[in-house]
Parts: C-alpha cells; sequence; structure tokens
C-alpha cells in the first residue's frame, strides 16, 4: 500500500522536515501528525526504539521592530514563540504517553505506521526562528545570533530574564534550538544513535546540576563533542568535578571550527554515507508501496543498520565499498561474501554479498 508523507507547510516546517529526514531516515520521521481530533500534534514526529521526538516549529516577525523598547519586544517574542509552546508540547507528550492513536492526515483516514513503545522516553524541542538578527544587535559578543539557555529549578513566572536569554524548567525540560543552530545540531548529530545520545546526556546534565548554562545551543554541542570519555568512549556533557553549577562559555563552537575538528570530522564521514542511502532507498519503495517480500515497517535488517552510529557507518561503509571496487570483472557467477561486525552490538555482524548481478546485505548472528 503507498503510503502520503505529509510535508510541512511553511518554509522552516519544511526545512525542518528535510533536516530530520537526513537523521532519522523517512521511515522514523514524520511531518505534521494528527491527532485523534484532526489537529495537529506537533509540527514533526521522529521515533525509534523508545524515544520519540516531537518539534515545534514557531516564528515571529515582533523582533523586527528594533525602534520600540528591546524588553517590550522581547518578551512579546517569547511569549509567542516559547512560553505557549512549551505548553503545547507538554500536552503533545501527554496524549502520546495515553496511547492515544495519531494519524497522517486531517481526515484520519491514514494511521500512523510507527510504533510507539509502552513506556516511551520524549524528547519535547521547540524550533524557535525570527530572533536572530536582534539577537546580535542586542550585544556584539553573540557570535551567531544564538539563544543563550540557562535550566535551573525556579516557579514560572518568577524571574523574566534578560532579553535573547531564556531560563528553562529543570524538572521537565523542554529543548529550545534556533534558526542558526537547528542546521548545526542535526548536521552534526545525523543519525539516530548520535542525536539520541546527545539528547539523553544532555537531559542527565540538566538533571544533575543546580543550573546549566549556556550561550548557544552550538556552543553546547562543541562542549560535547569536546568532553570524550575514554572510560566509556562516549561524549559528554558533564564534567567530573563537585560543582553543582555548569557554565558553557559563548565561543566554544567558534573554537571547535577554528580548531579543524570539524573539518576533519566531515572528511572522515564522507564514505558513510552509503550506509544511510542503503536504507533511504529500500524505505522509499515501501512508501511508494513496492516493495517485494518482507515488511519493511516491522523490525528488520534495515532496522538494525539504522542504529549504528556515523563513526561504525564509516568503518562498515568503507567495507562494503571496498568489496565492490575490488569484484573482479567477470561475467561469471562468482559471488563474494565479505562479513562485518556490528560495533554496538557484539552478537552481531552483516553479511555482505555481491555477485555480477545483484548485491544482498544480510544481518547475521555472529554466534
Amino acid at each position: 500500500m503507498k503510503i502520503t508523507k505529509p510535508a510541512g507547510t511553511t518554509r522552516t516546517e519544511r526545512l525542518l522536515a528535510t533536516l530530520c529526514e537526513k537523521t532519522f531516515l523517512k521511515l522514523w520521521s514524520w511531518p505534521t501528525p494528527r491527532k485523534d481530533d484532526g489537529k495537529e500534534l506537533c509540527d514533526l514526529i521522529a521515533i525509534f526504539d523508545d524515544h520519540v521526538f516531537i518539534f515545534f516549529d514557531r516564528a515571529s516577525k515582533a523582533m523586527r521592530n528594533t525602534g520600540k523598547d528591546v524588553d517590550v519586544t522581547w518578551h512579546r517574542w517569547k511569549k509567542e514563540v516559547i512560553d505557549k509552546q512549551i505548553n503545547t508540547a507538554k500536552g503533545a507528550a501527554r496524549y502520546i504517553r495515553n496511547r492515544r492513536p495519531i494519524f497522517l492526515d486531517e481526515r484520519r483516514e491514514q494511521p500512523f505506521p510507527g510504533v510507539i513503545s509502552k513506556h516511551p522516553t520524549i524528547h519535547k524541542i521547540i524550533v524557535a526562528h525570527g530572533a536572530e538578527e536582534a539577537c546580535k544587535a542586542y550585544s556584539k559578543d553573540n557570535l551567531y545570533g544564538s539563544l543563550g539557555i540557562v535550566y535551573k529549578s525556579s516557579l514560572p513566572g518568577t524571574e523574566q530574564g534578560p532579553p535573547f536569554f531564556l531560563q528553562l524548567e529543570r524538572m521537565e525540560p523542554v529543548h529550545v534550538f534556533d534558526s542558526v543552530n537547528l542546521r548545526i545540531v542535526l548536521g552534526e548529530l545525523d543519525t539516530f544513535y548520535d542525536f539520541a545520545a546527545y539528547m539523553t546526556e544532555k537531559e542527565s546534565a540538566i538533571a544533575k546540576y543546580d543550573s546549566l548554562t549556556y550561550c548557544g545551543e552550538e556552543d553546547l554541542l562543541a562542549h560535547y563533542f569536546l568532553n570524550l570519555d575514554s572510560r566509556l568512549n562516549s561524549y559528554r556533557v558533564s564534567v567530573d568535578d563537585p560543582a553543582t553549577s555548569l557554565l558553557i562559555a559563548e565561543g566554544m563552537w567558534k573554537y571547535f571550527l577554528d580548531g579543524g575538528y570539524r573539518e576533519r570530522k566531515i572528511t572522515e564521514n564522507k564514505d558513510s554515507y552509503l550506509w544511510d542511502k542503503l536504507i533511504q532507498n529500500t524505505y522509499q519503495y515501501a512508501l511508494d508501496g513496492t516493495t517485494i517480500g518482507a515488511n519493511v515497517w516491522n523490525h528488520n535488517a534495515l532496522h538494525e543498520m539504522a542504529r549504528e552510529p556515523r563513526i561504525s557507518r564509516r568503518t562498515l561503509s568503507c567495507g562494503m565499498l571496498q568489496s565492490i571496487r575490488s569484484f573482479p570483472p567477470t561475467e561469471s557467477k562468482t559471488v563474494r561474501t565479505v562479513y562485518m561486525n556490528s560495533i554496538e552490538r557484539e552478537n552481531e555482524r552483516y553479511g555482505f554479498f555481491k555477485n555480477v548481478r545483484k548485491t544482498e546485505l544480510r544481518i547475521v548472528d555472529s554466534d
């Protein structure tokens, strides 16, 4: 059966859909899902294993009139773009936890094909547009026009804070990206595994510290990449000291760029996107209703492929490319088999079968 995948209505919603489809891939990223009353649940939902990401994309032109009092325009923009969406996000999370039905269309004719676990971890994300230029104009130290963030315990409404610096609640965190760092975060964390690992570690740090403060999501991301725990072989937001608060300085992302870290990362990742392409192409056939054989909507080999982080996809893709490039030019029925171990799951490996007529990829139990 062919499935019509909705698209975002506005330019920023379409950008969000494009970026999320690259990170979460076609099967697990769905714009404008609907509730049982036909109204939008959120602007985009992405689901993989026990993780559910709900995105709310909002823009306002309130900050364009810089001739007015900046405090007045800032609080007007914040109320419309941030405060209202925080309440909407909490309501959407409750809807999902109550296991109410989700649809792809306003008429509720196409049920949502994804499977949400009984006890999902829900990450609430607001994408806020319209303050970038005003942020830059307000402070010369704001390098990119990003919103500052502090997570701390306080009663709503007790502190307003300065313009362009959001105070968010620790106990039920909502993440806020903006026009600047949306592309950065989803561009750098472009697999489900990597994005979920970052969000999980960030939420752990929010719970750990009395306050977590940073001058832009891109600065927190740079801090994360530069804070590798060699014992666990994973990146961290938290640091190993008894501090009760953590402040990430302005300019960490610039330091990350100037140090060549990102440039090396791009070069090392180049071949890894073969892995993504295999998954995307197969699921496009499923969306078009042209697949034959196994039901791709169930748990399958491609689901396991999508679990691999970017660093693992480098090794796996290079193994496949090497096999393809070194395959002898022949018309015979010669078959070459290459087995590649999953870095994340020791009991699994991928079997890559190549002959002159076709290529197959299977998940093989290493036992």
